[in-house]
């Protein structure tokens, strides 16, 4: 992969993370997820070298740095094979929502954590009947004296069984218009009335999924990012957990196409190499253009996604949320055509040896969909480029 227009920062960052992913590879995460573990090894290696925490402030034990960092760290684990799939949710959603909006308590509570790998955060917005619509979540809170109550249920959730809490989406009634708008709470994972059920998946990854039920679960006012009376009750910002939400959901995007072009690339790398090595018919099968040609337009794809991925990453740490919300989905998009492309084409390259353990690439066949499907699907993505870049009118 070419990096001829990053920084030698960056392309220093790029190279390190790069050995460390591959001091762990794919053998690591494989005996990870078989023994039904998490892969703490790596999370808190990547930890103690400042990886997980490049994107969050220097005063809370950061980086610094932006999403463009965190990204390549991500990247970069997932072309060693050793992608942590925690990464999008704790330190880029999670931390840049609460770095963005956060109360200094809040900041205080878990940022440190967050940047030094001893805490985790999990994020539950995806509902049983509310889809990609987000205007349809029922996870709703309620005013109960000091406290808030909340109810609902939330599907989908990673990493929610090992998190130390996890970051809601839900919505409260505003008290000048009475409708509902969205607002984020931190739920403890030991609060009273937060329930989660494993959800039975296919994935062959260390995190697991899980639906969540939320009973009348009691929080303090505090628990409320931005604090207890910023926008909840009507006397903030109006769209303040508005705000919250897509600081949050830009990130998810950009990360997510970070870990699809690195599954992608580990995929490449495996075809391309085999391909060099096997002969048949005295002749190494990479020489033949019906292996070469499909190989070199799975390699172009993943550029062409890399590089606006980067086009996210930097309007986002620029600061401009609505150029970066165009970028991040149509990279997440491009990310994940051509991860399932470089996948699929990979294990076509191996044939039989595809569907193998040795060469590690048959789960992968379930895991590159994710990018297609998680956060949004491509369908979603497609139609706000419709209707937002081109202006097309709305078909809902």
């Amino acid at each position: 992969m070419t990096t001829h227009i990053e920084s030698e920062e960056h392309q220093a960052l790029r190279e390190a993370v790069a050995a460390l992913g591959k001091r762990y590879g794919r053998d690591y995460m494989l005996k990870t997820v078989d023994a039904g573990a998490q892969p703490t090894e790596l999370w808190h290696e990547a930890a103690r070298l400042g990886y997980l925490g490049v994107n969050l402030p220097e005063e809370y034990g950061g980086g610094g740095a932006g999403i463009a960092e965190l990204s390549i760290v991500l990247e970069e684990l997932g072309a060693s094979g050793s992608p942590l799939l925690m990464m999008i949710v704790s330190p880029a959603i999670c931390g840049t929502v609460i770095s963005r909006f956060g109360t200094d308590e809040q900041k205080r509570a878990w940022l440190p954590g967050f940047a030094d790998g001893t805490r985790t955060m999990a994020f539950g917005i995806t509902e049983p009947d509310a889809g990609s619509n987000s205007h349809r979540i029922t996870t709703t809170a309620r005013r109960d004296g000091a406290d808030w109550l909340l109810t609902g249920r939330k599907v989908f959730v990673s990493g929610v069984d090992h998190a130390d809490a996890t970051l809601i989406v839900g919505r409260t009634e505003d008290a000048r218009t009475g409708r509902l708008k969205p607002c984020l709470f931190i739920v403890p994972r030991d609060a009273d009335g937060f329930g989660r059920q494993p959800i039975d998946m296919e994935l062959h990854v260390a995190e697991k999924q899980f639906e969540l039920v939320l009973d009348d679960v009691r929080l303090p006012a505090e628990a409320l990012v931005g604090g207890g009376t910023t926008h909840a009750s009507g006397s903030g910002e109006e769209d303040a957990g508005l705000l919250q939400l897509f600081a949050g959901l830009n990130p998810e995007r950009i990360m997510t196409a970070a870990f699809a072009i690195g599954m992608g690339r580990y995929a490449l790398a495996r075809a391309v190499e085999y391909a060099r090595e096997r002969t048949v018919w005295k002749a190494p099968i990479g020489a033949h253009q019906a292996i070469a040609h499909p190989l070199a337009q799975a390699h172009i794809d993943l550029e062409l996604a890399r590089l606006m991925m980067q086009k996210a990453a930097h309007l986002y740490d620029a600061g401009d949320d609505i150029g970066a919300g165009e970028a991040a989905n149509m990279a997440k998009y491009a990310a994940g055509e051509a991860c399932v492309k470089a996948v699929d084409q990979a294990v076509h390259t191996l044939g039989g040896n595809g569907l193998t353990r040795e060469f590690g690439l048959a789960s992968l066949i379930t895991g590159s969909r994710v990018a297609r499907i998680a956060p949004v699907s491509r369908e979603m993505i497609l139609n706000y480029v419709s209707h937002q870049t081109l202006g097309l009118p709305k078909s809902y």
